[in-house]
């Protein structure tokens, strides 16, 4: 595995009605909404990392800890940035940013572990004989 410190990803999403706080059901206000937003910043970690990953191994979300710093409106566009600054065996942590075309609209940790995709599949479904 080639994963190491300083690997940086990135994303982008422009801000419509659905992504909004009110089609997420998580506010009132037709702004770009924090599950957006979080799920912004999971989409930059794993491009960082999941390309590198050997065939049958991915990673999974595990951990947040995210402020929303600001309210985006409809047809901006919100990028988000992720670096990887901690590997501890299949644990890996993110410091993660997300800027509209203002300002950071958001920051925080992102912690994601390697899995085996057979494996954790296979466990998941197992949920279903209980």
């Amino acid at each position: 595995m080639e994963l190491r410190v300083g690997l940086k990803g990135e994303a982008r999403d422009r801000v419509t009605e659905e992504n909004t706080a009110i089609r997420y059901g998580s506010g009132s206000v037709a702004v770009y909404a924090t599950p957006a937003m979080i799920g912004l910043m999971e989409k930059a970690s794993l491009s960082s990392v999941d390309p590198l990953l050997p065939e049958g191994q991915a990673t999974v979300g595990t951990r947040l800890d995210v402020r929303h710093l600001a309210a985006t409106p409809l047809g901006f566009e919100v990028v988000a940035r992720a670096e990887l600054v901690e590997v501890d065996g299949r644990r890996l942590v993110f410091r993660v940013e997300a800027f509209d075309d203002r300002e950071k609209i958001g920051e925080g940790l992102h912690e994601r572990y390697v899995i085996t995709l057979e494996k954790f599949l296979r466990k998941a479904e197992d949920k279903k004989q209980s």
